[in-house]
Formats: structure tokens, C-alpha cells, sequence
């Protein structure tokens, strides 16, 4: 299969790179600096119908295909990851509603977030559980018609600023999706500061004391918080964090092309010099293979191909480590000056760590791939043997 955009799609593209160069590119530094995303730039974005990207048009959303979202999580991702990052939460959240909500639930929050009436986070990190998600120690109790949370989640991305919260806690012992508004009884909000990357994304601690949450509120069944619910929305989040790093490698390779042709060093521009040409080369096509695999993983979603979650875990795996090494090249050939808040290197250095991290690190990517890679092994070994034994009978 040739993977080339359409017609449709290069237009998109277009269009959301124009977007982003006005709205984002030149006040994220500031941001960063601020550790704060000003309101107008989510109404912005919101007006945009980009919180609703993922979401059917019968909700309100805009119904785009994959490579589409795929493709404007890397133009924002290429402005600013924190923003970025605000697309990926509210969206996990959104596509957890829609396939696991019930119609009520649907009918009533779907063209909320669709619209950016209501701002959501994803609340599944804890601070004794990372990537050990199915082992949260927050507790959810039913007492009459009404869920009392009990517990403490950490790094909520946009939890400072969201209206409303996929939490995940054991009831009876199972990990089960709650949604919870932010004016629930027993509810806290505690801001974090001082993290080292994706600074704008006004990370927050979520206290949960007798916290009171209507029976309604359970999404999905009893038991279906991990194996179903966190782990589709952890899928659309890894295709989100994907193409967003492949943005943070494309902004570093535009950043260094423009500085090595503007800088002189030894009498000559940067440009001349052989191992500037080697790193910029080196990123180049590390920026296309990345770019090409969350392709892929985008199109085998969009014909509900089996294969898609397995490639996706690769797509981000390959694009978070690559988005890191080109990030550091970057700050390396920017020397002294990639590491001042005045050129943007040393801030897509920070966000592309943070990247190798969330919705799963690089370490259980490796595990997950290799995992896949044995399955299949055995799965076309099986295939052969039985391929063998039926041709022998013929």
C-alpha cells in the first residue's frame, strides 16, 4: 500500500500549520515560562472544532479520519506540546465516553466536549502507581445511589483548569471509569508547578475524601476501568503523543536549519560544516520514518485492523525516542544558545523527554513490542504446521 496524503488531507495539513504558526508558535516560549495556557487559545482551538476532532458529527465533532488527527496533533505538537497535551487528555476522554458511555451519558457530555463547553481530564496516574495502571489504590464505594471515592491521582494533565474527570478507581476490587465533576463533594484540586517539560499544561493532584459522585456516573461496567476503558483511550493517546513528537522533530529540524544558516563558526556558516550536515540528515529521515509510522497506524485504525493498537505502541515508541535524540542534536548544534529560554531547542529538549514517558515510557513499549513480536512468531509458526499437516493429507 502507498501511503500519500489526499488532496483533502494536504489542504488540512495547510490549514493547521497556518493556524498554528499565528496562534501558537511565537507566544508557547511564554507560556512555558508562565507555566499557564491563556483561556483565548483553548476558545481558539475550540472554535476550530479540534476538541471534537475524534468525536462523530451526530455529537457535534468533526469525524476525522485518523491520519487527519494524526496530522493535527503533529502541527500543534510542532507549536506547543502543552497544547498538544490539552488535545490528547480531553479526547481520550471523549473517545472513552463514546465507545464505553451510556446513551445518557453520550447524549449529555458528548457535544459538550465536542464544543469546548467543558474541559476534561484523564485521571489514572496515582503517586505510588505509574505505568503499573491496573494496581490504582484510589477506592470507590456504592452506598445508596451514590459512589464515595477515596484517594489521591498525580500528573492529571489540565486538571488545574478541567471541568469534569475520567477516574479510574476499585470498586469491589475492580478497576472501574468514574466521571467526576470538579464540583463534587469531597473533591480537591492541587496545582503542579516546576515539572520539567509540557510546563503550560497546568498539571494538578486530585484529592478524593468522601467524594460523592451520582450512581449514573459509572462508566462502562464494574471491572471494565483497565483492560477496556483505559486501555482503548491509552491507545488513542499514544497515536496522539506519536504524531505530536514527530511535530517536536520537525520543529527542531526547522529551528536548525535556519540557525546553521545564519550562524557562522571557523569563518564558514553552520551549514558547511560536514557533521552539521550529518545530524541534519540523520534528522531528516528519522522525521520521515516517524512521520510514515503513525501513518500506518492511523490507516489500519481507520479499517478497524486488529494490528493498529501493536503499531501504534511502535509508531510512539520509534517517534518519542527519535523526537528526544533529534531535540538533544539540537540543542548540541544551537550550543550555548540551546540552552537559553530564548531559542526554543532547549524547551522541545524538555517536552520530548516528557513524551518518552506518558500514555506508557519507552520501557513498556519494549515490553509491549516484543511481547507482539513473540505472539506473532508463534502464531506463524502454528499457521505453517497446520499449512503442512493439510497439504500432506491432499
Amino acid at each position: 500500500m502507498k501511503l500519500e496524503l489526499s488532496t483533502q488531507q494536504k489542504n488540512t495539513k495547510a490549514e493547521f500549520r497556518a493556524f498554528i504558526n499565528q496562534e501558537i508558535c511565537a507566544y508557547a516560549g511564554e507560556w512555558d515560562r508562565k507555566e499557564f495556557t491563556p483561556p483565548e487559545i483553548i476558545k481558539k482551538i475550540a472554535q476550530r472544532g479540534f476538541l471534537g476532532a475524534i468525536l462523530p458529527q451526530e455529537y457535534g465533532g468533526k469525524g476525522m479520519d485518523m491520519i487527519t488527527y494524526g496530522i493535527l496533533n503533529e502541527e500543534i505538537g510542532r507549536g506547543c506540546s502543552s497544547i498538544r497535551s490539552l488535545l490528547t487528555v480531553h479526547n481520550m476522554v471523549a473517545h472513552a465516553l463514546y465507545k464505553w458511555g451510556n446513551k445518557s451519558q453520550k447524549q449529555y457530555w458528548l457535544p459538550k466536549l465536542a464544543s469546548g463547553e467543558i474541559i476534561a481530564a484523564f485521571a489514572l496516574s496515582e503517586p505510588n502507581v505509574g505505568s503499573d495502571a491496573k494496581s490504582v489504590e484510589t477506592t470507590a464505594n456504592l452506598t445508596g445511589n451514590t459512589y464515595v471515592l477515596n484517594g489521591q491521582k498525580k500528573w492529571i494533565t489540565y486538571g488545574q483548569i478541567a471541568d469534569i474527570f475520567l477516574v479510574f478507581a476499585k470498586c469491589d476490587g475492580k478497576p472501574t471509569a468514574f466521571l467526576v465533576e470538579k464540583n463534587s463533594p469531597g473533591f480537591l484540586v492541587k496545582p503542579i508547578s516546576g515539572i520539567l517539560g509540557i510546563k503550560a499544561s497546568m498539571s494538578a493532584e486530585l484529592y478524593f475524601n468522601n467524594c460523592q459522585i451520582p450512581q449514573g456516573n459509572l462508566v462502562g461496567k464494574l471491572g471494565f476501568g483497565f483492560s477496556y476503558i483505559a486501555s482503548s483511550a491509552l491507545d488513542y493517546g499514544r497515536y496522539s503523543v506519536a504524531s505530536g513528537c514527530v511535530g517536536i522533530a520537525q520543529a527542531c529540524l526547522e529551528a536548525c536549519i535556519k540557525y546553521t544558516n545564519e550562524r557562522k563558526q571557523f569563518g564558514v556558516y553552520l551549514k558547511e560544516h560536514q557533521l552539521i550536515r550529518q545530524k541534519i540528515t540523520q534528522m531528516i529521515t528519522n522525521i520521515k520514518a516517524a512521520r510514515l509510522l503513525y501513518y500506518q497506524a492511523g490507516y489500519l485504525k481507520d479499517i478497524n485492523d486488529p494490528n493498529s493498537i501493536s503499531e501504534t505502541s511502535i509508531a510512539k515508541y520509534f517517534a518519542s525516542t527519535v523526537a528526544t535524540k533529534i531535540a538533544n542534536d539540537a540543542v548540541q548544534i544551537h550550543g550555548g544558545n540551546g540552552c537559553s529560554s530564548e531559542y526554543p531547542v532547549e524547551r522541545y529538549l524538555r517536552d520530548s523527554k516528557i513524551m518518552e514517558i506518558i500514555e506508557g515510557s519507552t520501557q513498556i513499549q519494549e515490553v509491549t513490542i516484543a511481547e507482539s513480536g513473540y505472539q506473532d512468531y508463534l502464531f506463524t509458526t502454528v499457521t505453517t504446521g497446520l499449512e503442512k499437516k493439510l497439504a500432506e493429507r491432499t
